[in-house]
């Protein structure tokens, strides 16, 4: 009876890497062709559709034409699926743009962005979603999150926000007005109406990856409590984060309350011991992420904060209907701008 050969495990490994590495480099090639068919399948039918001179035309030629390739190919090829690629079409007219994203995103990815109608906002997700590879589904759900208005990006100018994302294309180089946010959507902790800066503390750490997911791309977590002795004083960082993108550490601190100045201070002092005593060669200065539960915009704007690396922002324990958000949002963006002297 022959014996059975031992020490096969790690040639076995080996060819299922392959394997594995192979499925996903031809699961890659059949979806760059297939969003290249529909691009181009879209090109032809706005060219037609656009010729036309009456609506119903359009709508005429579309239906022929599902009709017939239905009938040839078989399902995938209804109306929807058709406007899909007139949209995308239209939306990514230049190819060489369109050859870039569909190397590194599915059809599903470039077909949610073409019915984003803000360039800038696109953009935002084109490059978030490419860096940080999103599934289709995290797209979507970051989208009805309102990620962009949330961003500190949506309140610059638009010179700075296209030099911004420029960067990140281009270089790869993430800025910190592409991971900060305001608000910070803290509403998985469920707590209740009465809590203090411990519960809360507690809560996220509870919920850590959550958490993690909602500071953005890179976080992880360091320190609770970070005791920090200056002098014969000690004084205590409620959460100590480093973002390996951004290539620093980032201190976190929880206030019950609304914004107070003297909260300028104490987190200059955190991330000045940080820089001393913490911070390593090659590495950016600290961060400071102060999150209240109220703003005084005024304050904020006199303290200069941004020039410190502070930035403040509020948190929502509980989500209120998106309409509302999205409205408050708009609303802090067109302030922002007006600021701004009407750059955007």
């Amino acid at each position: 009876m022959m014996k059975p050969i031992l020490g096969g495990e790690q040639v076995v490994d080996e060819i299922r890497t392959l394997i594995d590495a192979a499925r996903r480099r031809a699961a890659a090639a059949v979806n760059a062709e297939l969003t290249l068919l529909y691009w181009q399948i879209g090109r032809a039918l706005a060219r037609e559709v656009l010729g036309g001179e009456r609506a119903p035309y359009g709508q005429e030629v579309i239906q022929r034409v599902s009709k017939a390739l239905t009938l040839s190919y078989g399902k995938g090829w209804g109306v929807p699926q058709l406007r899909h690629c007139i949209r995308v079409a239209q939306t990514f007219p230049d190819e060489q743009i369109l050859y870039a994203l569909r190397m590194e995103l599915s059809w599903t990815h470039i077909r949610t962005l073409a019915f984003i109608d803000d360039n800038l906002k696109r953009e935002f997700y084109t490059e978030l979603c490419r860096i940080e590879r999103w599934s289709s589904r995290q797209l979507q759900g970051r989208m009805n999150a309102l990620l962009y208005e949330r961003t500190m990006l949506s309140r610059m100018p638009e010179a700075a926000v296209r030099h911004d994302l420029a960067r990140l294309r281009d270089e790869g180089e993430l800025s910190p007005s592409l991971v900060l946010k305001d608000p910070y959507l803290l509403d998985f902790l469920g707590l209740d109406d009465r809590y203090i800066e411990r519960d809360l503390e507690d809560s996220i750490l509870r919920e850590i990856e959550q958490f993690l997911l909602e500071l953005g791309a890179g976080f992880s977590f360091l320190a609770r409590q970070k005791r920090i002795q200056i002098d014969d004083d000690d004084f205590y960082l409620d959460l100590l984060f480093y973002n390996r993108k951004l290539k620093r550490l980032v201190a976190v601190e929880l206030k019950v309350g609304d914004f107070e100045a003297a909260f300028k201070g104490q987190m200059e002092l955190y991330l000045r011991w940080l820089a001393r005593h913490e911070q390593e060669p090659g590495e950016a200065a600290p961060l400071g992420i102060i999150l209240c539960t109220g703003k005084k915009q005024e304050q904020i704007e006199l303290l200069e904060l941004d020039k410190s690396g502070i930035h403040v922002a509020e948190y929502l324990s509980a989500l209120p209907p998106r309409e509302v958000l999205q409205a408050r949002f708009q609303r802090a963006i067109e302030d922002a701008r007006r600021r701004y002297g009407g750059e955007a």
